[in-house]
């Protein structure tokens, strides 16, 4: 079998930026078995299937190297980028509104194209979920922190995936994390069928345009960390804003600079800090490679 696919960098417009994902095209017959191989073929934390929906315009899958995402985000990016790309979404007049059905539901997506081809991706994430609190000696303790370098109590927070959001003092902190798998695995023992990878906050970006910088440390098989991770930023930005975090529920958040990979995204929280419906996250991508994926 053969099937087409965009190799497409995420939240960023330039190449070799953001985060690399794969996007296989009419990929309904696929198995997931080679869904997942491809994610570790590549090396890249994840994967996205285009597949057909009677729900939405699109449907979605997402894959990292052993399991099934519900939803994601820079796979959400590099999948709208990679329709654009192959005239699947019609953008003549510069703007279009679609919906991408995913693991998780129906994403509403608006995407613009700018006078120089830059494609931007808007999509509303769900509702957040807020759910388990953790000690703060305990999450710190599997990237060799302490509990004084956490602001606050952890959550897990999910508008689709969830993550334990964790907002550091320091940036000293942040660039001091180390991830211990055996930690994070005893972490997780007694939650396995949650996800709750931790990821790690802190206020004021890496450069003059952001407002928060962030890493997302991850266990083998996967890559040792995210360049970019747009559904831990959507739980991170419900979690900032209902915890009064951040004055503004409109803020610019970085991710993967410290990896030569810098990526941005835009963010919108919806609704009052008690009350939130849901969360805007925006990004560019540019395809990078296509190709045939021959099975």
């Amino acid at each position: 079998m053969s099937y087409t696919f965009d190799w497409v960098d995420a939240f960023t417009d330039t190449v070799f930026g953001g985060n690399g994902c794969v996007v296989v095209h009419g990929a309904d017959a696929l198995s997931l078995k080679d869904r997942m191989a491809l994610v570790r073929e590549t090396s890249l934390s994840e994967c996205a299937y285009v597949v057909a929906s009677d729900k939405a315009d699109f449907g979605a899958r997402y894959y990292l190297a052993g399991q099934e995402i519900l939803m994601a985000g820079h796979p959400t990016v590099a999948t709208v980028v990679s329709l654009v790309k192959r005239g699947l979404i019609d953008l003549s007049a510069g703007r279009a509104e679609i919906t991408l059905e995913v693991g998780s539901g129906v994403l509403p997506i608006e995407v613009t194209q700018d006078g120089q081809g830059r494609v931007d991706v808007t999509m509303t994430q769900h509702r957040p979920d807020f759910g388990a609190k953790h000690d703060p000696g305990d999450v710190a303790a599997i990237y060799g922190l302490s509990a004084g370098d956490v602001v606050g109590t952890p959550q897990t927070v999910s508008t689709g995936t969830g993550f334990a959001i964790t907002v550091l003092r320091t940036k000293d902190a942040l660039r001091a994390a180390r991830l211990d798998v055996a930690a994070l695995t005893e972490f997780t023992a007694d939650i396995a069928d949650t996800f709750i990878e931790p990821f790690l906050v802190t206020l004021g970006g890496e450069t003059g345009l952001g407002d928060t910088f962030s890493r997302l440390l991850l266990a083998p098989p996967m890559p040792a960390e995210d360049p970019f991770t747009g559904s831990a930023t959507g739980c991170m930005a419900a979690y900032l804003w209902a915890n009064r975090l951040i004055d503004a529920p409109v803020f610019t958040a970085e991710q993967g600079h410290w990896m030569g990979r810098p990526g941005r995204a835009e963010v919108e929280v919806l609704g009052p800090r008690n009350d939130i419906s849901g969360v805007k996250v925006s990004g560019s991508g540019v395809v990078v490679m296509q190709g045939d994926l021959l099975l």
